[in-house]
């Protein structure tokens, strides 16, 4: 694992599968997540989700960002969180994956206690190709990405083809 720090309180960190890219994809539609957590080692976590998708028959992973170590916002008085963005391509519709990844967070102990709350993993729907969603329970493209050092350090470093 290699760390680059960027200034007081955020460093990006490399590790064997962020950054790294993955196969081509034939599905349909490309999706870019923020994926994140801050309770126990979550880049083992992060390492873990990369593995799950990969293994998935719902969407494809295809490329993963570096690690960026960041203090929390909101609520302040937690442990710093890893992030990291992940590209994936799915044939589902974005309110079928949307179900999908709610289930991904469920399966690595999720509880949604508080806003802003600690947890173990986080997975935002930052883009869905360029759809614009605007619904009760599904905003796309993410309402705060740009705002989120924790979204734009990742996405700038991340390669593009």
């Amino acid at each position: 694992m290699l760390k680059k720090f960027l200034r007081e309180n955020l460093s990006l960190i490399k590790t064997d599968l962020y950054p790294a890219r993955y196969k081509n994809s034939f599905k349909r539609y490309a999706v870019t997540l923020g994926v994140g957590g801050n309770i126990l080692d979550t880049i083992r976590r992060l390492d873990r989700l990369s593995h799950f998708f990969q293994r998935s028959k719902l969407c494809d992973l295809v490329q993963t960002g570096y690690i960026l170590k960041n203090p929390p916002f909101g609520y302040k008085n937690q442990d710093d969180f890893y992030n990291s963005v992940v590209l994936v391509k799915t044939d589902l519709q974005p309110k079928a994956f949307l179900k999908y990844i709610l289930e991904i967070e469920r399966k690595f102990g999720r509880k949604r206690s508080f806003a802003n709350a600690p947890r173990t993993l986080d997975i935002d729907i930052i883009f869905y190709e360029d759809r614009k969603i605007n619904t009760k329970d599904l905003t796309i493209p993410h309402p705060s990405w740009k705002s989120r050092e924790s979204v734009v350090i990742p996405l700038m470093y991340m390669e593009h083809r």
